[in-house]
């Protein structure tokens, strides 16, 4: 088998991790590979590239394997970052959203497979988007007026939030926050990294991941 020109990017879709990862892959213009993994029937290769076998995973040319999400985005913005998102960076916040606010939006949307009040995490989730609106109501986004890389890694756990009963998501009085989620939805640079392929099979003609 021929390898890769390219770095690989093992991907899913919908997930949170992954869908930040790509966009900052390309917003920075990084050239790569993309495999869609069906979670169910992982690919060979990704495990043998690391056993973890979560996405996304950003195998090197050289076999270096990175696979955790934030560091594929500032691997690649490190590399080129055009419109500075490194400089609107907060790890503190990022931290909030991948460990509270993360544990209690997995038991509001999968209660059954954590045995938990979906109502309980719903309340303490919304505490953290109250934390955001009021954040956004005094600038566009969450370190200023442009969009940087605390925006990019915290708004698909904001989405997958909402979409878990938008009626209720939409009933709250988070109008800043509804303002900026819309805006990043809408995007150029979102629609870009949620383009549809068939889970990838050994064989199958690489797909180039670029903006």
């Amino acid at each position: 088998m021929t390898a890769p020109t390219d770095p690989v990017l093992y991907s899913f879709r919908r997930c949170p991790y992954a869908m930040r990862a790509r966009m900052a892959l390309a917003v920075s213009g990084t050239r790569c590979e993309l495999r869609e993994v069906k979670l169910s029937a992982k690919p060979q290769d990704m495990l043998a590239a690391s056993p973890k076998g979560t996405v996304p995973m950003l195998v090197e040319t050289d076999g270096t394997v990175i696979d955790e999400s934030l560091d594929i985005m500032r691997r690649a913005l490190a590399s080129c970052d055009p419109e500075g998102w490194l400089e609107r960076d907060d790890p503190a916040l990022i931290a909030a959203n991948d460990g509270p606010f993360k544990h209690d939006l997995d038991r509001y949307k999968y209660p059954e497979r954590h045995a938990s009040d979906a109502l309980v995490h719903r309340e303490r989730g919304l505490a953290f988007l109250r934390d955001l609106d009021g954040r956004l109501a005094g600038q566009s986004q969450l370190c200023g007026g442009a969009r940087g890389l605390a925006d990019a890694a915290i708004m698909p756990f904001v989405r997958q939030f909402a979409s878990v009963d938008r009626e209720w998501f939409d009933a709250q009085d988070l109008p800043h926050l509804k303002v900026w989620l819309a805006d990043h939805l809408a995007s150029d640079l979102f629609n870009a990294i949620m383009l549809r392929v068939k889970p990838w099979t050994p064989g199958d003609l690489p797909v180039p991941f670029q903006q």
